[in-house]
Parts: C-alpha cells; sequence; structure tokens
C-alpha cells in the first residue's frame, strides 16, 4: 500500500463542536494538513501553538475579479491575507472569482460574464501573480457550483479556472480544483483532472450528495485517485467535507481513498 499524496482535510467542517486550533492540532496527529476558511475567524496565536500544517486558506476577504473598484479591493485584501498566511505558513492562498458572504452565495451575483469582465478578470489575475511574487506566496483560484451552492457566482466552472488560469500561465498562481464541485456542475472527473493537471496546486475532495467524504456518495474517489497516480499527479488533495457520522472515521474513510494498492 502506498499513499503517493499529500493529504489535508478542512478544519472548518470537522469536529465542529471543538476549538479549531484542536482540530489542528488533531489533524496534524492524525498525518493530515490543515485547510482554514477565512483567517479573522480565529485566534492565530492559538493556530501558531497547534503543530500544524497549514495546506490552504482562503487568500482574501473582500473583492472582485472583473470590474476595477473589485479588484482593487482584491489586491488590497490579497496582500492583507498573504501577511496572516506567511506567519502560519499556509501553502496555499485560495480565490473565487468574487467574494463569498453568507452560505457561500456571492456577495455580488452575476448572471451574464461579458467579454470584458474576462479580459478584466485575467488582468485582475496577473497583478495577483505578480504580488505573489513580491510576497514569496502562492495563489489558487477555486472553481464552484453553480446550480446547488454557489449560485451567480462569475467564473465558477472547473473550465473557466482553467481558461484563466493557464491564460496567464504562472507557477505562483494555480489551480484549487474541487471535484465536489465539478460533479455537481461538469461532471467528467478523471477528464478534467487531466486537462487542468499542468496548473493544478490543490486537488479537493467530498462526496455527492450531501458534501461528506469518500465513500457516502456517487463518486468513486479510489478510482480518481488512481487516475491522479496514472497522470503523474503527486500534490496534495484536501478533503473540503463534512462528516457524515464520526470525524476521525470520515477521516480514514478519505485516507483509505487516496492510498493506493502495492
Amino acid at each position: 500500500m502506498q499513499q503517493p499524496f499529500v493529504l489535508a482535510a478542512c478544519a472548518e467542517m470537522i469536529w465542529r463542536d471543538r476549538p479549531m486550533e484542536w482540530r489542528a492540532s488533531r489533524l496534524a496527529e492524525m498525518g493530515f494538513e490543515v485547510g482554514l476558511w477565512n483567517w479573522p475567524d480565529h485566534d492565530l496565536d492559538a493556530l501558531e501553538r497547534s503543530g500544524a500544517t497549514f495546506s490552504i486558506m482562503n487568500g482574501y476577504l473582500t473583492g472582485r475579479l472583473a470590474d476595477d473598484e473589485g479588484a482593487n479591493e482584491l489586491l488590497r485584501s490579497a496582500r492583507e491575507t498573504a501577511q496572516v498566511g506567511k506567519r502560519l505558513g499556509v501553502a496555499r492562498l485560495n480565490l473565487h472569482g468574487t467574494g463569498l458572504g453568507a452560505g457561500g452565495l456571492p456577495a455580488q451575483p452575476t448572471e451574464i460574464v461579458t467579454g470584458a469582465m474576462w479580459l478584466k478578470a485575467r488582468d485582475t489575475l496577473c497583478r495577483i501573480a505578480e504580488l505573489a511574487e513580491d510576497e514569496n506566496v502562492v495563489f489558487t483560484l477555486e472553481n464552484l457550483n453553480l446550480p446547488v451552492d454557489h449560485p451567480g457566482t462569475p467564473f465558477g466552472r472547473a473550465s473557466d479556472t482553467l481558461a484563466l488560469v493557464s491564460s496567464v500561465n504562472h507557477p505562483r498562481l494555480r489551480l484549487n480544483l474541487d471535484l465536489y464541485h465539478v460533479q455537481i456542475g461538469e461532471g467528467n472527473l478523471i477528464e478534467t483532472c487531466r486537462a487542468c493537471l499542468p496548473w493544478i496546486g490543490e486537488v479537493q475532495v467530498a462526496d455527492v450528495p450531501g458534501r461528506c467524504e469518500p465513500g457516502t456518495g456517487e463518486i468513486n474517489y479510489h478510482m480518481i485517485a488512481r487516475a491522479l497516480y496514472d497522470m503523474g499527479y503527486r500534490g496534495p488533495v484536501g478533503m473540503e467535507a463534512f462528516a457524515k457520522g464520526d470525524s476521525e472515521a470520515a477521516l480514514d474513510a478519505f485516507r483509505q481513498a487516496f492510498t493506493l494498492g502495492g
């Protein structure tokens, strides 16, 4: 048996009755890196003491990709967040097409994305890449599903994030390829992984329906793991999922799904 991937888990979604620093410490004890959402929600001193290695965190608090005001705010917020990311040693700082509010809904919903918005989004991401160079950090752009969780989010499909990140083509701007969102919005998971492979910074997973750990829904994550390995991926895989029952059992199921036979 072999474990070719770096495994991480989103601490926000498991052991939800426990303090965040306890969750981070327990994940580290179990051999997982740790994913976070918005840093102002947490005691940074306590997280530093947790002994955890942080895989990913939201890389901004406010802002948007596709208009001047939103882009300037995104750059300001991303620069501030980069300082926190460096303090915690976070490997990747995550972005979306627009800021997300309560329930994951876009702060500024967009029904029609124009050609001018595409050009502006690419320009904004070029500025993000320059910021990442200046600050010695890495940003990722995450795909989101529109039908269920994030309606009205611009540049949400994996095909959209791939088009943007590949056109910028900078080593400090990568994809956060979330297969839960791909399954709901687009499907064709293995071929999507193959198309995105040169630009992937992290793969995130949860099963469908329910957004719980692998093995609770319709996605064959054993097959996904084998396909990722065969196409040469050796990077991080993060479980951004709720535990259907016990959190440690959910993490064990995730580990098993991404452990390959000899």
